[in-house]
């Protein structure tokens, strides 16, 4: 029987070849394909700085860490994200508060937003950070986001793990566009297998703030700087101003990511495709009565595609139908606050729309290479299912 994950990477042959064309080079680490791959992703994203990194995780720590993000910060992060987004603030020794999201989006919800910052006191001598995450794929709420940051004196950092090339409007008509927002101070990228691009691991701070991408990229390097260029006296000067870590992206990586950028047009393209396909089968029923699914939206770039069961506890019955048929499925996410760390950390915490989200969310497979066969199969079970359940 096939197997069908919910996601995957898809790989070709000139991909394969860009990282060959490294291998047979003089330099597999700290060589000129990170340069080439930074310089491709501006252009790419018409932003002035791109800090390529080790990881998604990497990329957000560097961008708090640049932002001014310290022991005497808060972080205010969605309940549910995956755990990088608040990690990178604890690796910092900030405060980590989680606000409420919107059940039918899962983004950030704006009113739990607004009550956080009002309820949390704010040491107005330290830089404190909002970090909406442009979930699934779909552009967070960023401009009301950023009001409220600069009402409080916040910076903003998207965690765009989920949605490069994704844009919408938001209810006061205001263009939102995913990485390249000016609403944010910086944005945030991963480069895991699923995501969009894929570099094996990797990650990416982007930002049009020089202050900022300067910062990050010493601390990636063992906060070390070169001081002196190859016409100086002393080239191979080098000294360590503060203590960075060691979060360098290799050349494979990079050969690897610059290869993958050049497909993304045609990877969102082929998502866009199957979520259309997807929202077409399940709007009629017996799907209606069972599941919610997204709005359709053309500025969503579906790194996910998430149904919601009507009905709590279907959702794990589901999970296991799915599975037994050969086809894969995941939840996200729990909710941070349910981990054992953040329990621990902070307690009992219940968000009522990260709960309804939590219990109802199921990803089905969304990957540019599913195919219409595969895609059909997966609708004929769900199909299955309903009518069973």
């Amino acid at each position: 029987m096939e197997t069908i994950p919910y996601s995957c990477q898809s790989i070709s042959e000139d991909d394969v070849e860009s990282v060959a064309q490294v291998l047979r080079s003089s330099y597999l680490t700290q060589g000129p394909e990170l340069k080439l791959f930074e310089r491709a992703m501006t252009a790419k994203f018409n932003l002035r700085h791109a800090v390529c990194c080790s990881s998604g995780t990497a990329a957000l720590h560097l961008a708090y860490a640049a932002a001014g993000i310290s022991p005497n910060s808060v972080g205010i992060v969605p309940a549910v994200t995956f755990s990088a987004t608040a990690n990178a603030f604890r690796y910092l020794g900030a405060q980590v508060i989680f606000c409420d999201i919107n059940p039918a989006t899962g983004l950030i919800d704006p009113v739990s937003l607004e009550e956080c910052l009002n309820s949390c006191k704010l040491d107005s001598r330290a830089v404190h950070a909002i970090s909406p995450v442009s979930f699934a794929g779909k552009v967070a709420p960023l401009a009301v986001c950023r009001e409220l940051a600069s009402a409080h004196g916040c910076k903003v950092i998207e965690d765009a793990s989920h949605s490069p090339g994704a844009f919408g409007r938001n209810g006061a008509g205001n263009n939102e566009i995913s990485i390249t927002s000016p609403y944010c101070d910086a944005s945030c990228l991963s480069f895991h297998p699923v995501k969009h691009i894929c570099a094996g691991e990797g990650g990416a701070l982007l930002t049009n703030d020089s202050e900022i991408a300067e910062k990050a990229k010493k601390l990636r390097s063992h906060g070390i700087a070169r001081p002196y260029s190859e016409n100086d006296a002393i080239p191979w000067y080098y000294q360590q101003d503060e203590l960075g870590w060691n979060y360098r992206m290799t050349d494979l990586q990079a050969a690897l990511g610059r290869s993958q950028l050049g497909k993304l047009e045609h990877s969102l393209l082929r998502r866009r495709d199957i979520a259309r396909k997807y929202h077409q089968a399940f709007s009629e029923e017996p799907f209606i009565s069972h599941f919610h699914v997204p709005e359709p939206d053309d500025g969503h770039a579906w790194h996910l595609y998430i149904i919601r069961f009507i009905n709590h506890g279907v959702r794990d019955l589901a999970y296991k139908f799915l599975r037994e048929k050969g086809i894969g499925s995941q939840v996200h996410y729990i909710p941070l606050y349910r981990h054992p760390y953040y329990k621990n950390l902070l307690g009992e915490i219940r968000l009522p729309g990260a709960e309804a989200y939590f219990q109802s969310c199921l990803s089905i497979p969304m990957f540019p290479h599913l195919s219409e066969k595969q895609q059909a199969h997966v609708i004929q079970t769900l199909y299955e299912f309903t009518e069973k359940s």
